[in-house]
C-alpha cells in the first residue's frame, strides 16, 4: 500500500470547494486528476522545446522527438508489450477501437461473419462493430451475463463458432465494475480463428496489464483515465496483424514516399499516425506512467479493492440502494453504480454537487445495458488512487441526508 496523504498531495484540484464543501471527487472512471509531475511536465514543454517531432534536424526538434518516443517506449513495458512499434497513438480509446474496425474489420469481416460483443460495452466498443457488421452484413453476437454481471462463459463457449471473426470485449466494466475472464476469451476466439479486442480504458489504470498475458490482439485505452493529460489514446495490436492493415488516415508522416502516381507507407507505429501528432500530451504521459510505477499497480489494486469493499458495505445499509455488478470487491474495478427506487439518478447526482461530492450519472454511454436492467440511468463513483474511506463516508451521509430532500431513501 502507498501513503493515501503523501498522494493526495500530488493533486492540486483535491484542494479545492464545490459550493463552499471541500471537492470529493468520485469520476474518476469518467476521468482522473491529474498530478503535479504531469501538470509541470506539459509546461516544461510549452517552455522550453516546443516543436514539431520526426522532421527536424534542429535541437528543438530532437528533444521533443526523443521525448515523445520515450512515452512509447514506457507504454510498452507498462502493458508488456514485445516490440515498442506495436504501440499506436491515438486520440483516445474510441478512436483506436475505430481504427481496428475500420482497417481489420473491413478486409476480414465478410457477410455472413460474426463479431462477438458483450451488452456490457462502452458504445465506444459496440457502436463501430454495430456499424460493422450493417456495412459488411454481418451478424453481431451478444455474450449472456449472470446476474451478478458476468459473462457466462459456458454460454460463450457455444456462441463464439467458426463464423466468428472478431471479440471485442471490455476489460473492466465501465457500469458494472466487472472484470472479464479475457484470457479465456482470448482461448476461445483463438480456437475458431477469430481475433479479439479489448476496450482497456477502465481496466489499464486501475489492473496490472500484460497483453501477453491476455493474450489478446488488440488492447485500446486512453491516457486521461490513468492520470495522464486528455487528447492521447493508445492502441496496441499484434505486430503482424498491423503490418496487414492499411492505413486509418492519408497524410504527412505516415508515408515513405509520394510520386503522381502512387503512395507507399512508412514503417509501424508510424503507418497510422497521420499528420502532426499531439505532442505535448503524449510527452506528458510519461509523466503519469512513471507515478503509477512508483505506487506499483498491485498497490492500486489493493487500495480500489479495499474503497470497493467499504463502500458496497455502506450502501447496503441504505434500505433501498440497488447496487450493479458482482458485490465481491475482488471481482470488480473501482466503480460503483447504483440507484435509489423511484429516484432519478439525476437527483441523486444533483443533491451530492451540492454537498461538493463528483459522482456521474446517467447512462454511462450503455444505453443497451440500461434497457437490460431496466432503468433510464444510474449513480455512479468511482474511485482512485487519491480517494479515501473518509471520502467514502461522505458520500453515506450526503445520500442519507439526501433522503430528507427526497423522502424516498430508506436507511437503516
Amino acid at each position: 500500500m502507498f501513503d493515501i496523504k503523501a498522494v493526495r498531495k500530488d493533486f492540486p484540484v483535491l484542494d479545492r470547494q464545490v459550493n463552499g464543501k471541500k471537492l470529493v471527487y468520485l469520476d474518476s472512471a469518467a476521468t482522473s486528476q491529474k498530478p503535479l509531475s504531469v501538470i509541470k511536465s506539459l509546461t516544461d514543454y510549452y517552455e522550453n522545446y516546443n516543436a514539431n517531432i520526426h522532421r527536424g534536424i534542429h535541437t528543438l526538434s530532437e528533444e521533443a522527438t526523443e521525448a515523445f518516443e520515450v512515452t512509447r517506449e514506457k507504454l510498452r513495458q507498462f502493458i508488456d508489450a514485445a516490440e515498442v512499434h506495436e504501440i499506436i497513438f491515438t486520440k483516445n480509446a474510441t478512436e483506436a477501437i475505430n481504427l481496428v474496425a475500420q482497417t481489420y474489420g473491413r478486409q476480414n469481416v465478410l457477410p455472413g461473419d460474426e463479431i462477438v460483443i458483450t451488452p456490457m460495452e462502452h458504445h465506444s466498443n459496440f457502436v463501430p462493430w454495430q456499424q460493422l457488421a450493417l456495412e459488411r452484413e454481418a451478424k453481431l453476437v451478444f455474450l449472456p451475463l449472470t446476474e451478478e454481471g458476468e459473462i457466462d462463459l459456458v454460454a460463450a463457449e457455444k456462441l463464439i463458432t467458426k463464423k466468428t471473426r472478431i471479440v471485442a470485449v471490455t476489460q473492466m466494466s465501465n457500469v458494472l465494475g466487472t472484470i472479464n475472464p479475457i484470457n479465456e476469451l482470448a482461448k476461445l476466439a483463438h480456437n475458431v480463428g477469430a481475433v479479439i479486442l479489448v476496450d482497456g480504458a477502465q481496466g489499464v489504470p486501475h489492473l496490472q496489464t500484460s497483453v501477453r498475458e491476455l493474450d489478446c490482439d488488440f488492447l485500446a485505452f486512453s491516457m486521461h483515465k490513468l492520470l495522464g493529460p486528455t487528447g492521447v489514446g493508445v492502441l496496441w495490436g499484434r505486430e503482424s496483424l498491423l503490418n496487414a492493415m492499411p492505413p486509418y488516415m492519408t497524410g504527412g508522416d505516415m508515408i515513405n514516399s509520394v510520386s503522381r502516381e502512387k503512395t507507399t507507407w512508412n514503417e509501424l507505429p508510424w503507418k497510422f499516425e497521420a499528420g502532426t501528432p499531439n505532442i505535448a500530451d503524449v510527452i506528458a504521459s510519461a509523466a503519469a506512467i512513471d507515478y503509477l510505477n512508483a505506487l506499483g499497480m498491485d498497490a492500486v489494486r489493493a487500495h480500489e479493492i479495499e474503497l470497493v469493499e467499504y463502500a458496497i458495505k455502506g450502501l447496503k445499509g441504505l434500505g433501498d440502494a440497488q447496487i450493479y455488478g458482482p458485490h465481491d470487491a475482488t471481482k470488480r474495478g473501482g466503480v460503483i453504480s447504483f440507484n435509489f427506487k423511484d429516484v432519478h439518478p439525476h437527483d441523486v447526482g444533483q443533491i451530492l454537487n451540492d454537498a461538493g461530492i463528483a459522482i456521474r450519472a446517467g447512462h454511462h454511454c450503455c444505453q443497451p445495458l440500461m434497457r437490460d436492467l431496466k432503468v433510464m440511468g444510474t449513480a455512479r463513483a468511482s474511485f482512485y488512487i487519491y480517494n479515501t474511506k473518509e471520502e467514502v463516508d461522505i458520500l453515506l451521509e450526503a445520500l442519507k441526508e439526501a433522503d430528507k430532500v427526497l423522502g424516498h431513501v430508506a436507511c437503516r
